[in-house]
């Protein structure tokens, strides 16, 4: 079941959950090719992750002993995902894991939402996932091995008030799991969609300032888990990552792993 040598490819990982997937991977012995946009977007408006938190996302990787390469790019041009695609095939020859966690949510009604919301939204969660991958199966339909997990949500199994669009893209990205899993099978490469409820990350911080609330509120907003907990950690995430990358999960593919603390049950 061991991990080590393997290759890991994390978008949006310069904090939250792709930073602590990457962190996990790397304790595993997985080196790491971290994608982040690192800088504030017109929309959503709150600030994502820095050229400071790459730096020692990078720092901390290497002290355990694997590689770390990272890049400054956005996940819905084309040049930008395929210029760190290249360099890491050229440093490591490989890539087995691809964790597409890029991704924005904000509030709005559907008919009050503006065209830039909704292409944003869809471009950098849905969109996004897309280009990254198509960029990495080559490579590993090459190698005949993979495993791609797509970072969707609760939202890609229910509705969500005030929050159409982003249920949207997260309900693109369980069609994208499913497809590929058919289309990769052939190639030994799974594809599985993890699915948190609200998870403790700057993002809360970002959504509250936007909402006028607390990020309590804001979780219990948008989530209401059952157990009594306003969101899971993203250590959670990165743990069922861990399981879904490795040996233990071999004959999972095609799936979506609920992370919800129990909502949807309710």
């Amino acid at each position: 079941m061991s991990l080590k040598n393997k290759v890991a490819f994390i978008t949006g990982a310069a904090h939250g959950q792709g930073r602590a997937t990457a962190l996990a991977l790397a304790g595993e012995g997985v080196h790491i090719v971290a994608l982040d946009i690192a800088k504030p977007l017109a929309y959503p408006g709150y600030d994502l992750g820095s050229p400071d938190d790459l730096a020692t996302l990078k720092t901390a990787v290497e002290s355990m002993g694997v590689g770390c390469l990272t890049f400054k790019g956005d996940v819905r041009i084309d040049s930008d995902v395929k210029f760190a695609v290249q360099e890491a095939l050229s440093r490591f020859d490989k890539i087995d894991i691809l964790f597409n966690n890029a991704g924005i949510c904000a509030y709005g009604l559907a008919h009050e939402l503006t065209e830039e919301a909704w292409d944003s939204m869809i471009d950098i969660n849905l969109k996004g996932a897309w280009i990254v991958a198509r960029n990495i199966i080559p490579s590993m339909i090459a190698r005949k091995s993979g495993n791609i997990i797509n970072n969707s949500s609760i939202a890609g199994l229910r509705g969500m008030n005030r929050l159409s669009h982003y249920a949207a893209s997260k309900w693109g990205l369980v069609g994208l799991t499913k497809s590929w899993a058919i289309e990769l099978a052939p190639y030994n490469i799974r594809v599985n969609s993890i699915h948190p409820t609200g998870v403790n990350t700057p993002m809360n911080d970002g959504l509250a300032a936007l909402e006028g609330k607390t990020t309590e509120q804001i979780a219990e907003a948008s989530a209401g888990n059952l157990l009594p907990v306003p969101w899971i950690e993203t250590e959670d995430v990165a743990s069922a990552v861990l399981y879904l990358v490795s040996d233990g999960a071999r004959y999972v593919t095609g799936t979506q792993l609920v992370l919800d603390a129990g909502l949807l049950t309710r």
